[in-house]
């Protein structure tokens, strides 16, 4: 295949676990030499699966692709809360989950789908007063997060092992699956985290069609050759 940066691509990305968004960015940037370059919604370091980059002039399609609905796959870990509701931080209060019963963590779930007002979390990339409030967060400090409206047009839990629930999420958006979690585990009253999350669709690109970081250096290993043979 034989792409052209400039005029405009569409990179579907499998991004590596503990990788931030800008790390992945950066990385194809270097190997393709590609100066314009963008992506178009952020994954968390402890998230893998799709992540889209945009180059040349296809970067004026950030927004629309972004805006597009968005679908995940996880864990969630019942009875136990950290700070960031994920992995990144240590888990600072534990609660018992045996009393609690498969149609109360279904019934839990359900009560998400729809239209909803969602906290994202302190440890999360919203500005505050100038700020990322992870910058904050990562500081020991406190702040307030406004609410905003998302919409949730699936949650299912498709397995349940133990304190671990297997999910699948359909959002809009602007969702936090963090958030999801954590409220999950507040309204069954054992409190919850993220314990992984791979985003395997954003509107009609999926996870199954994305290169991996190896496949990019095998791309420019590509160019590279052609070069070399048309000189």
């Amino acid at each position: 295949m034989v792409y052209d940066f400039v005029a405009g691509e569409i990179l579907l990305i499998n991004k590596p676990l503990t990788w931030t968004s800008f790390d992945v960015v950066k990385k194809v940037r270097n190997t393709l030499r590609v100066k314009k370059i963008g992506h178009a919604g952020t994954l968390d370091p402890l998230a893998t699966g799709l992540l889209i980059l945009c180059t040349g002039k296809f970067t004026k399609r950030i927004d629309e692709i972004q805006a597009q609905e968005k679908e995940y796959t996880g864990t969630i870990t019942l009875g136990q809360t950290t700070p960031s509701y994920d992995l990144e931080t240590e888990v600072s209060e534990t609660a018992a989950i045996s009393h609690l019963t498969e149609a109360e963590i279904k019934a839990a779930a359900a009560g998400f789908v729809g239209t909803i007002e969602q906290v994202p979390p302190l440890y999360s990339a919203v500005m505050i007063d100038g700020k990322r409030a992870y910058t904050l967060a990562r500081k020991g400090q406190t702040a307030e997060i406004k609410a905003r409206s998302i919409t949730i047009k699936a949650f299912d839990i498709t397995a349940i092992d133990g304190a671990v629930l297997h999910f699948r999420v359909i959002c809009s958006k602007g969702t936090y699956i963090r958030s999801l979690a954590h409220d999950v585990g507040q309204v069954l009253g054992c409190g919850a985290h993220l314990s992984a999350l791979v985003r395997t669709r954003i509107g009609e690109y999926r996870l199954e069609d994305a290169l991996s970081i190896e496949d990019i250096q095998q791309i420019r290993n590509a160019q590279v050759a052609a070069d070399g043979s048309n000189s």
